[in-house]
């Protein structure tokens, strides 16, 4: 695989981005189309977008790099080790039905609480368990990815992705609210995730029907050289015995010794070269199906190195459990979509605590910026989160300073990739934000019906998708175009389940999809070789998808 590719081809992008503001006129839609004329980008423009987005959206890339130094201190704790061999060898033996339950749970835990990067958290260790398995890196990312974008299509209670749906298109007016249409979108919810489950227990057997292949014509490639180079040798020994025993030897005779010898030598490298031209012949077998494995190089970078002593895991799983339910409690929107409002009272609780009359708590966690209550959470509160637990298994292992130190840098080391496409995708979103040419791009589709419609929604929406990783901005630069179109009211509920639905679809396949592309340079798959693995899953998807959205309408 081309080194960086990830990088590449999200730069590739933007350069598409680039031209099409040369090419394209911008334009706005404020209750009627507005053609404001070509604005293009220039030199200076690429210079300042870096430094927009990163004070914008730092919080995300900050949380990438957080991410690496955590795991990198844990590859510093030999127990870490012994946890992710542990947990392979006791889940090897169901292996693909632990793949598709760990899909459900990042998809619905997606789905509910919105938390599509807070996930990543937990990719490391995810895709450390599934490659020691024996699974390959495609399977890992189809179970991270897929997952989690699954979660995205089918979102339910996630409020960064579906309030901002219906704050758009009215709710108020239209009598829409984020329960709306609940068993609808848990229905994408689960057809979604069946199709992502079967594709990859159907790659999984593919790829072993195929690795078996390859491994038995390896075995008789080498078994008929072996038996080539034992009759070679027996052959020469034969002649060895047959030779005359003489008391001197003469020039002449020194000389066809030598050329015997050299000709033995001939015979040994030829049957070398044929060794390494069966072996070849082996190895071409395997070009049949695309099959992603990790080199030492690879696996010394995304696994550990393996420990002759047991330790204590006891702390790991207990953190690695508590993080969990943490992200899941503190990014259910209790309050704003449930009406409960325990969590925020437990918080002032907590604060108003006096020890000796002094609030302690309060004083502790800030006076001006106090610690959101569960409900409130964002990306920035996570990164806390992680370096407080990072602190406890560091005093609970007893890890040396400077072994955390190298940890942490080595860490974030393995996340700088990631964390760059991350500063590269959110440029992107600023450059589409400020050159609004993608209006006219969703004016030709929807001009198409000039009315709502399943498939120019569809296209255009996941156009928006595609220009604005960001989904307040996806969806704030296209869904009032389409509802301004849209001439029955009804149709509202509609284009908020096709928008959600088709942002999902499209971050799977998106060069500007933050978590796909950061997953694949994470595991060093080329962004060809994932197209390549999932496209017959993608197309799948999208046919599920078109059939619902139509279905939907009839009804």
């Amino acid at each position: 695989m081309k080194k960086h590719n990830a990088i590449k081809v999200v730069l590739i992008t933007l350069a598409v981005f680039v031209l099409l503001t040369w090419i394209l006129p911008a334009a706005s839609y404020s209750g009627e189309y507005t053609e404001i004329g070509r604005v293009q980008v220039g030199f200076y423009d690429l210079l300042v977008y870096p430094f927009i987005a990163i004070s914008n959206f730092y919080p995300a890339t900050l949380f990438i790099l957080a991410v690496g130094a955590f795991y990198g201190i844990l590859y510093k704790i030999p127990a870490y080790r012994n946890l992710l061999d542990s947990t392979a060898n006791k889940l090897k033996s169901k292996g693909e039905l632990v793949i598709g339950l760990t899909m459900i749970v990042l998809a619905v835990a997606t789905s509910v609480c919105g938390v599509q990067l807070g996930l990543v958290l937990f990719f490391p260790f995810i895709a450390s368990v599934i490659l020691l398995m024996g699974y390959d890196k495609i399977v890992a990312a189809l179970t991270l990815v897929g997952s989690t974008m699954i979660g995205v299509a089918g979102a339910t209670y996630a409020t960064e992705n579906v309030n901002i749906l219906y704050q758009i298109l009215g709710s108020e007016d239209n009598g829409l609210s984020i329960t709306s249409n609940i068993p609808v979108r848990v229905a994408i919810l689960v057809v979604g995730l069946a199709v992502l489950v079967v594709n990859t227990i159907m790659y999984i057997k593919k790829n072993n029907k195929v690795t078996a292949k390859v491994e038995k014509v390896e075995k008789e490639e080498v078994k008929e050289v072996e038996v080539k180079e034992e009759k070679v040798e027996k052959a020469e020994v034969k002649v060895e015995e047959k030779k005359p025993a003489k008391k001197a030897t003469s020039k002449k005779t020194a000389a066809k010794d030598s050329k015997k010898e050299s000709t033995k030598k001939t015979t040994k490298k030829g049957s070398t070269k044929k060794s390494s031209k069966n072996n070849n012949k082996a190895a071409a077998a395997a070009d049949d199906v695309i099959v992603i494995k990790g080199s030492e190089e690879t696996d010394s970078y995304l696994i550990p190195a393996e420990e002759d002593k047991k330790h204590s895991t006891w702390a790991l799983i207990a953190a690695f459990s508590l993080l969990f339910v943490i992200l899941i409690v503190a990014f259910i929107p209790w309050n704003s979509v449930f009406g409960l409002s325990f969590m925020e009272d437990a918080m002032k609780a907590v604060y108003g605590f006096k020890v000796f009359g002094f609030e302690l708590f309060s004083k502790l966690a800030g006076t001006n910026n106090q610690f959101p209550p569960f409900g409130s959470w964002t990306i920035s509160d996570l990164i806390f989160t992680l370096g407080l637990f990072s602190v406890l298994l560091v005093v609970i292992y007893r890890v040396k300073i400077d072994d955390v130190i190298d940890g942490a840098i080595e860490g974030m080391k393995r996340a700088l990739v990631p964390a760059i496409i991350s500063v590269l995708v959110y440029v992107a979103l600023v450059l589409n934000v400020s050159n609004s040419y993608q209006t006219t791009v969703y004016k030709f589709f929807l001009d198409i019906t000039g009315d709502f419609n399943v498939f120019t929604t569809a296209v255009t929406t996941a156009l928006s998708a595609l220009f604005n990783y960001d989904p307040y901005y996806a969806f704030q630069l296209v869904v009032p175009y389409i509802s301004g179109i849209t001439k029955n009211a009804e149709a509202y509920d509609m284009i908020a389940i096709i928008a959600q639905s088709m942002q999902g679809f499209t971050m799977l396949v998106a060069p500007t999809s933050l978590v796909l592309m950061g997953t694949l340079a994470y595991l060093k798959v080329s962004y060809v070789d994932w197209l390549k693995n999932t496209w017959k899953f993608l197309l799948e998807l999208l046919v599920v998808f078109l059939v619902i959205f139509t279905a939907l309408v009839l009804i």
